[in-house]
């Protein structure tokens, strides 16, 4: 099943644009994505792009030792 987002744009300033893609909060919450986890964008060709996570398990460690 895919989930479909629109690309925004904010313009910062002369010439300075930051692009931003939306995760979904269903898809979020079925990949268990935690606020302020690490993704890394990886082009694979000028129609594919990839993430990885880079640091939920670390990131959910930390929190746990917080928790108790």
């Amino acid at each position: 099943m895919g989930y479909l987002t629109k690309v925004q744009a904010v313009e910062r300033g002369k010439g300075h644009r930051s692009f931003y893609l939306i995760c979904p909060a269903a898809l979020a919450q079925a990949l268990e994505m935690e606020k302020g986890e690490t993704i890394e964008w990886v082009v694979e060709d000028k129609w594919t792009l990839k993430i990885r996570r880079g640091e939920a398990k670390a990131a959910q460690a930390h929190r746990r030792r917080h928790e108790r």
